[in-house]
């Protein structure tokens, strides 16, 4: 029975963790009680079994492990990508966005639906918070689609699925957590996301406009007397087009000198300044050049879009590191909140307060996940993962889609940080070994993840929802209509369609890897080769010049006193040593090298005898899961 235990520990202790897990036991402490626990099992079990390699005195790496965690650079950026997108929602950017998107779309069959996309994505580019993006879209987006009569499904649905957008839209907490445990660059894994959650976004659109085609009562258009801003959608085309060539004419001569970034990021700030301030002057002034819906896109769109790429651009274009575009962001954030007049001492402690819960809340698990990880290494359940995954058939796409699988039935009773911190460190390992590149891997899981946000029952993007959503009948304060509640019901089945769209994505990006792969585009810095001219004579040998020789004499010497070395042949004074000109006067008696002229025409250097060196032992890094070897 022992023998059998011992064999068998770590799916034990697997299996036994994730039941509490289930079961509803606080995360952190779980995974840390499950891992001292099993740790004096282990420890016991050791003395009759040679698989399990535990001993107390392992115990004392648990602080500096834990202080690894702490001074963890990359996992900085979270509060400050979190702190940015609370300012930015209690600020009330999203409600701006969603009234303005709302008028633009407002003509044509789902127009609102196609806003609460467009807002979710643009929000889900500044704050990267799925509750803020939910929660913002839901209390200002829901009341008015079922004003107009929108399908109580499709109208949850749509909002709850583009909220889950900042699962997968960099800046997302998920890629900075999914590049922090697979060991890559936060910015690769942004560029490699950047395209699969463009098409996300579009595949959504594509939902909503078949929607609009065969079901066209359950989005209809916004009537004439709810569009408050009028028309005018050719005006914003023309300063759209007068900022694009503001764009071009400013790239290809006032900064036609600098560097490509520098051109870049100077040209396209002339131009979205321009038209800032054009808007701004028509409003002010009253100009009457642009229409109302023109004057109003520009000046609601541009502050958040110039902040997404104060975040991302600096970041895709190298100028900054992710944690460096995340204190940018929450910088930004603060400017425009205090510009439009919302910032004040009570916005700033709820962000605060929040992004401290959370922060503290990701730490904490991850504490849990360390203790928990130490005692797994040390009964060999990185073995078992292993072998247990390596033997599915199918080679790398059959362990991509048996992942797939068993992180989406995770996704619907876990949360992501809790699936990060547990088995991407297990998987990574095995997907290594297959040959899978961790960028492509890890975006796989991200997708995934964002999937796990609509999974009833416990899908945390539908209890959001749910919180805000009316479940009895209501009264609407504009047209006065008594309008029936929203069934959770509904809630799930709105979520449906996108969740295939979601799984259908994640094959998409396992079946075409250059989806994420483009990332690999820029050369790597090691294949940047220099060549030297030769440095020597008619040979091309390196002959390098004698130390002690005569100036005069046409030997190219560096004019240095003679240093008294031995001809470097051996063969006595007199031989052309490579300090040649040396005599046999008082100097430093060194042995003789043995070794060629290096600059003799005609001879062939003699192959140095290999030197047996032990190679240097590695560093001893007690932040990073045990080795036990």
């Amino acid at each position: 029975m022992v023998d059998f235990v011992a064999h068998n520990l770590a799916p034990i202790m697997f299996v036994v963790v994730m039941a509490m897990l289930l079961i509803g036991y606080p995360v952190a402490f779980t995974l840390a009680a499950g891992g001292l626990i099993f740790f004096v099992i282990g420890v016991e079990v050791s003395h009759i079994s040679s698989e399990i390699r535990l001993f107390w005195p392992l115990l004392q790496s648990h602080p500096e492990r834990i202080y690894g965690i702490m001074y963890n650079d990359t996992l900085l950026a979270i509060p400050f990508f979190t702190f940015m997108g609370l300012i930015l929602e209690r600020s009330r950017m999203a409600e701006d966005l969603l009234d303005t998107i709302g008028q633009l779309f407002g003509p044509i069959r789902g127009g609102l639906a196609f806003a609460a996309v467009l807002v979710g994505a643009l929000l889900a580019a500044t704050t990267g918070v799925v509750a803020a993006s939910v929660i913002a879209m839901g209390l200002i987006s829901l009341p008015i689609m079922m004003r107009y009569g929108y399908d109580r499904s499709v109208a949850t649905g749509t909002i709850a699925a583009s909220g889950t957008l900042a699962q997968i839209v960099p800046p997302s907490l998920v890629l900075i957590v999914m590049a922090d445990q697979l060991g890559r660059s936060v910015g690769d894994m942004y560029v490699g996301a950047f395209v699969p959650a463009l098409i996300i976004i579009c595949v959504y659109c594509l939902y909503i406009f078949a929607v609009s085609i065969i079901k066209p009562q359950w989005v209809p258009a916004l009537p004439v007397e709810a569009r408050t801003l009028g028309g005018g959608v050719w005006s914003l085309v023309g300063i759209l087009v007068a900022a694009a060539l503001i764009y071009l004419i400013t790239y290809h001569t006032i900064f036609a000198d600098m560097r490509y970034e520098v051109r870049l990021v100077w040209a396209a700030t002339v131009a979205t300044l321009a038209a800032y301030l054009f808007s701004l002057a028509n409003r002010q002034f009253k100009l009457g050049i642009l229409s109302r819906l023109a004057e109003q896109v520009v000046i609601v769109l541009i502050p958040p879009l110039a902040l997404i790429f104060l975040v991302l651009g600096t970041i895709f274009l190298g100028i900054a590191t992710p944690t460096e575009g995340g204190a940018m962001g929450a910088t930004g954030a603060l400017f425009l909140a205090f510009v439009k007049g919302r910032l004040s001492f009570r916005v700033l402690k709820q962000a605060l307060d929040s992004t401290t819960k959370l922060s503290a809340f990701v730490m904490f698990i991850l504490i849990g996940a360390r203790v928990f990880g130490l005692t797994f290494y040390g009964i060999n359940g990185n073995i078992w993962i292993e072998e247990l995954l390596l033997a599915l058939p199918g080679g790398e796409y059959g362990f991509l889609i048996v992942v797939t699988i068993i992180i989406f039935i995770l996704g619907c009773f876990l949360d992501f940080f809790e699936i990060a911190f547990i088995a991407v460190p297990l998987l990574a390992p095995v997907a290594e070994k297959l040959g899978i590149d961790l960028i492509w891997f890890g975006v796989i899981l991200g997708i995934n993840l964002q999937t796990s946000f609509l999974t009833p029952p416990f899908g945390f993007s539908l209890f959001y929802l749910r919180s805000i959503a009316p479940m009895r009948e209501w009264t609407d304060t504009v047209s006065g209509r008594v309008l029936p509640g929203i069934r959770t019901a509904e809630i799930y089945k709105g979520a449906l369609p996108y969740i295939v769209i979601q799984f259908l994505m994640i094959l998409l990006v396992i079946a075409f890897p250059g989806l994420v792969m483009h990332y690999k585009s820029a050369p790597p810095a090691s294949d940047i080769q220099i060549q030297l001219p030769p440095m020597g004579g008619a040979g091309g040998g390196m002959s390098l010049p004698p130390l002690g020789g005569n100036t005069n004499d046409g030997g190219g010497g560096l004019g240095l006193p003679p240093l008294g070395l031995p001809p470097a042949g051996g063969q006595g004074t007199g031989g052309q040593g490579a300090g040649g000109g040396a005599d046999s006067g008082g100097g430093l008696a060194l042995p003789p090298l043995g070794l060629p002229p290096l600059g003799a025409p005609g001879t062939t250097p003699a192959q140095p005898a290999p030197v047996e060196t032990a190679p240097a032992p590695a560093p001893n890094d007690l932040s990073q899961p045990p080795k036990f070897d």
